[in-house]
Formats: structure tokens, sequence, C-alpha cells
């Protein structure tokens, strides 16, 4: 009777053990899935035994991923982000929150300890500019809406490199301007009607129209040193930028002022050839004369200007009608005769001057090399930010930047070449097994 007795005592003591060691598993928040796998990997929950990496494998919230050498897998999380986890990779799901009934609570956290990834993110990406975060243990990626490449360098990158015969492409910024400051919310929407959130660090490209929301205002630093503030409710187009450091009077700067206000500050285009930067608004052109001035338009009403540095020329159409020198405003109604300004007309925004702006961190190269060891990072689209302990660095489309051992920021001259001809295929290719069989005969980038 004893024994029976202890029996099922050790029995019930027993399933609770079992309980406590599955609990992990039972509270944990399913993440996604395997779409893809080549090659040997694993999948571990806390407290559970390795999963072997294939076709429909279930990923749960707190799940490390682990590939060998010559392993790859990509996965699809529920928000719609995919991810190729490279050979050799460490990638740990460390928190995963995802319902579409509740966007503002979702958010993800994942660990990258070795190896890299190629990321396509999904909604929880796009919806919030700081719900997703990659951790490594030289610097956080902040992820906003973004297409991009990352890999923990060692030694081995350097090899992938020299194998690659190609010519390395150029690092170059291929935005006109930066967000470096902003309050509320701004969006971008660029000439095919796609429009994006832009925060903080985010790029603006030729051909795009910002705009602000209400109680909003925003600081753009352009490429050649100018600035410009928007105003609340505002929609400002960049028509057409072009700046080459060594020749900037070759150089175009050309916007348009649709709604709202900006105030500006001409940079080095300007200085070298004021005919080739002109502001424009719907019923006025300006040119100007190294300048600093602050525009509005409304719709009812029409166009003010208020010059605070150098001077302007204000025209309609194709007839002058004024020069206004520092401390001279001008009002352009929708009908009727311009108005002259004795006082300065209150306006939203921080004068661009009293912005500070470092152009060669938003926008400069160096001569960092592939042999380089740390954190690199290649965006195909969108916008990434690289917070270390040192340094914040932000990457629009086309741009690569790596953050070395120390916490260093840089921004190499050349797209690095184990980034920019990664034989790994890519999240959303539709045959993967063919590109990784290409790739490892050599053939490449021929179908990604």
């Amino acid at each position: 009777m004893r024994t029976a007795k202890h029996s099922t005592r050790w029995l019930a003591a027993l399933a609770a053990m079992q309980l406590l060691l599955f609990a992990p598993s039972l509270h944990a928040q399913s993440a996604g899935q395997v779409e893809f796998s080549r090659g040997v990997g694993f999948a571990q929950t806390p407290g559970q035994g390795p999963r072997t990496l294939g076709k429909g494998l279930e990923l749960r919230e707190g799940d490390r991923l682990t590939t060998s050498d010559g392993g790859s897998a990509v996965i699809k999380l529920q928000d719609g982000t995919r991810m190729t986890v490279r050979p050799n990779s460490e990638l740990v799901l460390q928190e995963y929150r995802f319902k579409e009934s509740a966007p503002q609570d979702n958010s993800f956290l994942m660990q990258l300890v070795r190896g890299g990834f190629r990321a396509v993110t999904g909604t929880i990406a796009k919806s919030s500019p700081n719900a997703a975060k990659v951790q490594t243990n030289t610097a956080t990626i902040g992820i906003r809406g973004t297409d991009f490449d990352a890999r923990i360098c060692t030694r081995d990158c350097a090899a992938e490199a020299s194998r690659v015969t190609e010519s390395a492409r150029p690092n170059a910024v291929a935005a006109s301007a930066k967000i470096v400051e902003v309050t509320g919310e701004v969006n971008a929407v660029d000439p095919a009607g796609q429009r994006r959130r832009v925060v903080a660090g985010g790029s603006i490209y030729p051909g795009d129209t910002v705009e602000t929301s209400p109680n909003t205002q925003a600081v753009m630093a352009f490429r050649d040193e100018s600035k410009i503030t928007l105003g609340s409710q505002t929609r400002f187009r960049v028509d057409n930028f072009v700046f080459d450091q060594k020749n900037a009077g070759e150089g175009r700067f050309l916007v348009s002022l649709l709604r709202g206000s900006a105030r500006a500050l001409t940079g080095l285009i300007g200085k070298a050839n004021t005919r080739n930067v002109g502001f424009s608004t719907p019923t006025a052109t300006i040119g100007i004369r190294g300048t600093g001035f602050d525009v509005s338009f409304d719709e009812l009403r029409g166009t003010q200007l208020w010059t605070w540095l150098g001077s302007i020329e204000v025209a309609q159409g194709l007839t002058a009608l004024q020069v206004l020198q520092a401390g001279q405003g001008l009002f352009l109604p929708l009908s009727g005769p311009p108005q002259l300004i004795t006082n300065q007309p209150s306006i939203e925004g921080k004068q661009p001057d009293q912005v500070n702006v470092d152009n060669k961190q938003l926008f400069s190269s160096d001569n960092s090399s592939d042999a380089s060891e740390g954190l690199f990072v290649f965006v195909r689209d969108g916008h990434i930010e690289l917070v270390s302990a040192k340094e914040i660095m932000h990457l629009g489309k086309n741009e690569a930047g790596s953050v070395g051992n120390d916490g260093t920021t840089s921004r190499p001259v050349n797209i690095p070449k184990f980034l920019d001809f990664d034989t790994v295929p890519l999240p959303d290719s539709k045959n993967p097994l063919l590109v990784s069989i290409l790739g490892e005969s050599g053939i490449g980038k021929v179908c990604k």
C-alpha cells in the first residue's frame, strides 16, 4: 500500500517536473516557420532539445537558430519578415510580439551572435520606427522598414572578398538630404507614389515629396551643406538635386514648396553658382544669392517671404518683382499686387543656421577595407540605424556601413565585395536551391 502511494506521488512529481521543463514552449509565441533549408541547421527553444531546420518547422519566440558550414535557411515570420540565415551563423529570436489587431504593441528583438543574414522586413519594422532591432556584440541595428544584409566579420569576409573577380562598386550616398531633427510624423512620397515613414536619419531622394503632419517640424541637411526646416502640414518637393563635392558649381538644387512653410539656408551649390539654385511656390519663383530666408504658402492667401541673410530675387512667371535684402519681406497674394513686409513674420521651426550638422558623418566615406573585422551592413532599400557605444550611423538605399569591434562606425569608399556579390540566396528568392547551387558553382549573381 505504501509502495503504491509512493509510486503515485513519484509519478505526480515527475509530471509536474515535465510541465515545468516544457513550460517555455507552452507559453512561447509562435514566431513563424522555416520556408527552405539546406545543409545542417537547428532551432532550439530554451530548456528543450534541438530541432532540425526543415521546411515547415515552426519557430518560437526564444529559439536559437544555428547553421553549419554550407548550411542555410530561409525563415518567414508572422508579420511577413523574411530572412536567410547564412552558413556558420547563430541567430536568436529573443523577443517576438505580433498581433494584427494591436499593431502598437508589435515588436521584435533578435541577437546575431555570429555569421549573418539577409532580410526583407515586414509589418513590424514598417509600422513603428523603434519596434524592430537586432543586437550584436558591437552595435544594435535599428530597422526602419528595410531590405538589408548584416554580417559579423572575422577573417571569413576578407577571404570571400578575395575570391570575387568583379570590380567593387562605389559606396555613394544617393540621397539628396537626410532628416537630422524631427518632432512629430514625417512621410515621403516617391515619384511612383510609394509612401514611406521617415524618421531621424532617414533619407530624402530626388523627386521625393516630403509631407509633415500637424504639430510637426523637421530639419533636412543636404549633401551640399544646405539646411531646410519644414513646419507642420507642409508639402515640400525635391525637384532636382545634383552635387559633386569636387565641382559644386555644376550642381543643381531645385525645390518646390507646395504647401506650408520652410526656413532655408543655402549651401555650397548656391555659393559656387547662384543660377543653379531655385525655390518655387505655386505663385512665385525665388532666386538666391547665398541666402537664408523664410517662405510660406497658403492655398487660400498666397506666398509670404522674409530674408534674414543675404538676398533673394522674387519673380512671378517671367516677371521679376523684387530683390529682397536681409531684413526685408514680401507678400504675394493670390490676386492683387505684391505687398512689402517690414516686420519678420512668425514662422514654425528652428532657423537652420542654428542647427549643428556633421555633414562628414552623414555623407562622407573613408578607407576601411574588406579585411576589417566587426559588423557590416548593406541596405538594398529603406533605412538602417547603427548604434554603438561610441557613435550612431544612418544608412539609406544602396549604402554600406560598418562598426568595428571598438565601436567606431565607418562608411567604406566601396561596397564590400562579400556583401555586394553574396551568393547566398535572398529571402524572397523564387528558387533558393537553384541560387545556392549557382553560387557554389561560381555563377553567383545570375539570378537571386
